[in-house]
């Protein structure tokens, strides 16, 4: 298998997840923007280029107003900003719709993105799904991304049961998902992360 040529994307790493209305409740959301910041760390070292997206609501809105608290980075990876190759906003889930995001990683020969980031059930989801018309291939670093606990009409799970089961859901099709300490070691030698298959998933899911 080629080498990816790959780009970490960072999605809406906010204070909105710790401080505002959406506080990350699976994985902890203090490890999990620690490893973040090892990955933002890490790809500057091995020179994969490093995406920041913020999710920008209107103004006044409720949450990720822009001239609100909790719309800036965390405070650990704000201080890491200046290792990006590239920053924006958005305005829908997904990181491509409404930006130049697929343009600018077109420009670059970038095949492969490796989304960090919040939330698991929302921006992330929503940007591995509409990556693959696209053509690019998705990782999903499970330790680096997070869920919040859901609850309306249509029932309700917890954070770390939205997370695992998106995880494997992601795994089974849109993407390989594995811990930052493994893309880590797969960026530090060229290698490609292994994703599931839908197939083999099934099976699998039949077997249990």
């Amino acid at each position: 298998m080629t080498t990816p040529n790959r780009a970490l994307i960072i999605i809406d790493a906010q204070q909105e997840y710790f401080e505002g209305l959406l506080p990350i409740q699976f994985p902890d959301r203090n490890e999990s923007v620690a490893r973040i910041a090892a990955a933002i760390d890490a790809a500057a070292n091995a020179d994969v280029p490093v995406v920041i997206v913020q999710h920008e609501a209107p103004a006044g809105a409720p949450i990720f107003d822009p001239a609100g608290a909790t719309f800036p980075l965390h405070p650990e990876l704000e201080a890491r900003a200046d290792k990006a190759a590239h920053q924006f906003t958005k305005s829908f889930a997904s990181v491509f719709a409404g930006t130049s995001l697929e343009e600018w990683l077109r420009e670059r020969n970038i095949d492969t993105v490796t989304l960090v980031g919040y939330m698991t059930n929302n921006c992330v989801l929503g940007s591995a799904a509409a990556a693959e018309p696209l053509g690019f291939g998705v990782e999903v670093l499970s330790d680096a991304t997070g869920a919040i606990d859901l609850s309306n009409d249509a029932g309700s799970a917890s954070a770390q049961q939205v997370h695992e089961t998106l995880m494997a859901l992601l795994n089974s099709n849109w993407a390989a998902v594995a811990t930052t300490d493994a893309w880590v070691e797969a960026i530090g030698s060229g290698s490609a992360l292994q994703g599931g298959n839908l197939i083999e998933s099934a099976a699998q899911g039949r077997a249990a």
